[in-house]
């Protein structure tokens, strides 16, 4: 199958002008299911693959109260260790020290694994602090207008004070 390097405009873009025409459709619905996109196949499911289904032996116990934390201090532990190892064995044993890559790519994909799985959380965690931030300038915004509001009441008030005066003399 050959691929450019950019896929091919959708056929309805003709129809578009700079100007909005009623006469054009509405682009089409999202996409669902499975999709090619630069001769690759993707899935609308925002699913993580499981490591097995990746080739790649777990290194850890998927429970459903996993503690992530634990798990990535052994990992980042054992793969510290994997590495001085490898020093050690590249000095003394050179011809062996690819049994001890393959280990530390092991313990990578673990750790990438796991980290890939808190991605969610990492989205939710962040949406819920940019929400918080807007509410925050957006409290700050009608602070700031009651606030202006009354200084414009008050000069308005010595305004008509002021011609009130005026009109006494």
């Amino acid at each position: 199958m050959a691929t450019g390097t950019y896929p091919p405009l959708p056929p309805f873009y003709k129809l578009y002008k700079e100007t909005s025409s009623s006469t054009a459709p509405s682009p089409p619905p999202p996409i669902s299911g499975t999709y090619t996109l630069y001769g690759a196949t993707y899935t609308t499911e925002e699913v993580l693959p499981s490591l097995e289904d990746q080739g790649v032996r777990p290194l850890y116990q998927t429970t459903p109260n996993l503690d992530f934390k634990k798990e990535l201090s052994s990992l980042n532990r054992e793969l510290q260790l994997n590495i001085l190892e490898l020093s050690d064995i590249i000095i003394e044993r050179p011809h062996q020290y690819g049994r001890r890559v393959e280990e530390i790519s092991l313990l990578f994909k673990n750790l990438h694994h796991l980290l890939n799985s808190l991605r969610p959380h990492q989205a939710r965690a962040t949406l819920i602090h940019i929400l918080e931030l807007q509410i925050q300038r957006r409290k700050q915004a009608v602070e700031d207008i009651k606030r202006r509001r009354e200084e414009a009441q008050k000069l308005l008030k010595e305004s008509l004070g002021t011609l009130d005066g005026q009109q006494s003399n």
